[in-house]
């Protein structure tokens, strides 16, 4: 199960894309009713409307979800080679991200030093840029 922040993604586009179906569809289905009083091209056009919306979506959604995980996969690529090459900085900047949380500066280098000694890719990867590495 994932965060309930990426639950909330997943709800706020499936509103916004049913919405969106729903209002494009009638759209279709007024103008074409506008234009004639007969059933079959009316149901035609809504039905043509309706799956046409839906391959739209799930391209669309399949792009996006695409690009975030090149996207991600990049950043972490960097962070991995960023902790390769300078480690000491890197362990510096997980302990001011910290204190910039409210953790004091001795607390911050604690933990940060911690999270280091037992992952320290998974540490930076979460705290510094929001990415769980392990999905």
């Amino acid at each position: 199960m994932g965060s309930l922040a990426s639950r909330l993604n997943w709800l706020r586009a499936g509103v916004l894309g049913a919405n969106d179906g729903i209002v494009s569809t009638a759209g279709i289905v007024v103008g074409v009713a506008a234009a004639t009083a007969e059933h079959a091209p009316i149901l035609t056009a809504g039905v043509a409307g309706l799956a046409a919306g839906a391959v739209s979506m799930a391209l669309g959604e399949y792009v996006s979800v695409s690009t975030q995980r090149d996207t991600e996969r990049a950043l972490l690529h960097k962070e991995r080679r960023e902790l390769r090459d300078d480690p000491a900085a890197e362990l510096e900047e997980l302990a001011a991200l910290y204190e910039a949380k409210g953790l004091s500066t001795a607390t911050a280098r604690t933990v940060a030093e911690e999270l280091t000694d037992h992952d320290a890719f998974a540490a930076h990867a979460e705290v510094e840029l929001g990415i769980d590495p392990r999905n």
